[in-house]
Order: C-alpha cells, then sequence, then structure tokens
C-alpha cells in the first residue's frame, strides 16, 4: 500500500513523530508541505491508497482523478478542507483525529483571556523597560487589572475542547451559559438561547466547527448585542467570525477585547482587518492554539492507530 502524507511539516516537532508513522507502515512518500492545487495534488498521490494531511483541500476533482485512493486521514477535528460529499460519491473514506488538542486548547483560552483581564506581558514589558525601576511608589498600576470570579463564561458549541473550558471557568468561579444553536425553534435543557448568552457573556468562547450555517455566526449584529466589557475568543475556524465586524468592534469599543488563533485565511498572505496594529485590547495567534508539544504526540499516536485499524479492517474515526 502506498501512502503518501501532504504536509508533515504543519505537524512535525520531531523525527520521532516520522518514526511513530513507518513503526506501523513502511511504504511512505513524505511531502513537507503541498500547495492546494489538484494537479500537485494529483501528481503526489498518484498511485496512492492512503493519504494523510492537514490543510490541504480535497476538492472532488481530487477524488475524480485519484483512482487508486481509499481513506483519507485529517490530521486535525475539523474536516472542512474536504468535499466530504465527494469523498462518499467515489467510495473513499475519511477519518480525521479527535481529543488529541482538548487541554491544550482549554488552556489557551484562558492565556488569552488573563492577558487581557490581568496584562501580564504588558507588565513585564514596563519593568524591562526601567519604568518600575524609576518608580516612586513600590508598584506600577498602569493597566487596571480584572477578576475572572464571579463573571459569566458563555460558550458556543459543547465539544469535548468547550467542556475542558466550562471546567476551568467553574475552577475559576465564574457561571457558564452553554448556547442553543442559532436559529434553533426550542432549547434544550442545560442550553440558553445565543441572543441571551450574547446579552450575558463576559467572556464569549467560541467551539463550534465551520459549517454553512456556522459562517459568519459572529457579525456585527451579534457583537452589538455583546456587553462592551465582554470579551469573545475564537479559537474555533476564521470563518465563524466576520472579521472586519470585529475589527470594527474593537476600534469603537464596542467590547472590551478580543482573543484570535483563527483566521479566514491561513497564513494571512492578503491581508486581514485583524492585522492593523493600532487594534487595541486584541491577542492574535498564528493558528497555534492546538500545537503543544503534548497535543502533537497524542495526534500522530491517534493517526498510527487509525492505519492500523484500517490495516485490520476496522478504520476508527470515520468521518464518511
Amino acid at each position: 500500500m502506498k501512502a503518501v502524507f501532504l504536509d508533515l511539516e504543519t505537524y512535525r516537532q520531531d523525527e520521532s513523530h516520522v518514526a511513530q508513522l513507518r513503526a506501523v507502515h513502511e511504504d511512505w512518500t513524505l511531502y513537507e508541505g503541498t500547495e492546494s492545487d489538484e494537479a500537485l495534488i494529483l501528481g503526489r498521490i498518484k498511485g496512492a491508497e492512503l493519504v494523510v494531511l492537514n490543510k490541504v483541500k480535497m476538492t472532488r476533482g481530487v477524488f475524480e482523478a485519484a483512482k487508486d485512493l481509499k481513506i483519507v486521514i485529517v490530521g486535525a477535528t475539523g474536516v472542512d478542507n474536504v468535499d466530504l460529499q465527494a469523498a462518499r460519491d467515489h467510495g473513499v473514506m475519511v477519518c480525521n483525529v479527535r481529543g488529541y488538542s482538548t487541554p491544550g486548547v482549554a488552556q489557551y483560552v484562558f492565556a488569552g483571556v488573563l492577558e487581557l483581564m490581568s496584562s501580564p506581558a504588558r507588565y513585564d514589558a514596563l519593568v524591562k523597560s526601567g519604568a518600575w525601576q524609576n518608580n516612586r511608589d513600590f508598584c506600577l498600576l498602569d493597566y487596571p487589572m480584572y477578576e475572572l470570579s464571579g463573571r459569566v463564561m458563555g460558550l458556543v458549541g459543547y465539544g469535548d475542547i468547550a467542556q475542558a473550558v466550562e471546567r476551568i471557568a467553574r475552577a475559576f468561579g465564574m457561571e457558564v451559559l452553554v448556547a442553543e444553536r442559532a436559529g434553533a425553534e426550542s432549547v434544550r435543557a442545560g442550553r440558553v438561547s445565543m441572543g441571551e448568552v450574547l446579552r450575558r457573556s463576559d467572556v464569549l468562547s467560541l467551539h463550534c466547527p465551520l459549517t454553512a450555517e456556522t459562517r459568519g455566526l459572529i457579525g456585527a449584529e451579534e457583537l452589538a448585542l455583546m456587553k462592551n466589557t465582554a470579551v469573545l475568543v475564537n479559537a474555533a475556524r476564521g470563518g465563524v467570525v466576520d472579521e472586519a465586524a470585529l475589527a470594527q468592534a474593537l476600534r469603537a469599543k464596542q467590547i472590551f477585547g478580543a482573543v484570535v488563533d483563527v483566521l479566514t485565511q491561513e497564513p494571512p498572505k492578503d491581508g486581514n482587518p485583524l492585522l492593523d496594529p493600532a487594534l487595541g485590547n486584541l491577542v492574535i495567534t498564528p493558528h497555534c492554539a492546538w500545537a503543544s508539544v503534548e497535543a502533537r504526540r497524542r495526534m500522530f499516536e491517534q493517526i498510527a492507530a487509525i492505519i492500523e485499524s484500517y490495516k485490520a479492517g476496522t478504520p476508527i474515526n470515520r468521518v464518511t
């Protein structure tokens, strides 16, 4: 069985990850990266039965032409870069990895929120600039600091990561609201309407996949419902948030701040309104919330387990 890994560079931390792949299969062709170009992809996966990828786009054209392809493993939970219907139509199973990044992403949410609420990096910069050394008093209080205790955490999406965020939020003494799907006709037990979550949340954390229903879920109308003291966290997918509307809300101080790890285009080579250095109270990072040392190890372990299960005829983590 010929196996191809199309964008190893987006995952690999050291050679132990490659060793994990080779331990379950010998015939690998490994590419550090692959542009989402159909002709290039088809040239690289020609004759391959198994393909592993991260963000490479697998279009209908690829599935139509790749006659030997039997299984695609997406090294992520989200599979919005794969045409799932085309995979079904051509009898190709798609599997994903699940739960590997839960602790790291949950930790990231609070790392970003605490940066906005407690300003450790800004205070660190003050000390390193000599401001504390030259201060008359024993402390500097240039930036206000706020407590999370007693505040409200709103969750949009309620999978493993959101539930991990909920546990941490409760440890901080926060109240937690779980949003019902936008536009739902009724509200399930334990959920709160999206409108109420938007209005009441002090921290609104997004943990939903990018689908036709969630694209642009948080736009100008939703941001207008939020408190001017609220923080928005997006460690889900860039397309869930209208980025121009968020930039405007930050400029107008319509909300207190935002923590953003994902953008609609990654890397943002064509620019993005959230890259404006003048935007205040924005923590923006390069889609790295998932990538703890431990998470990447778990991810390769899970890819290896999927390959083993496929070879045994009992594939796990099937999406199609």
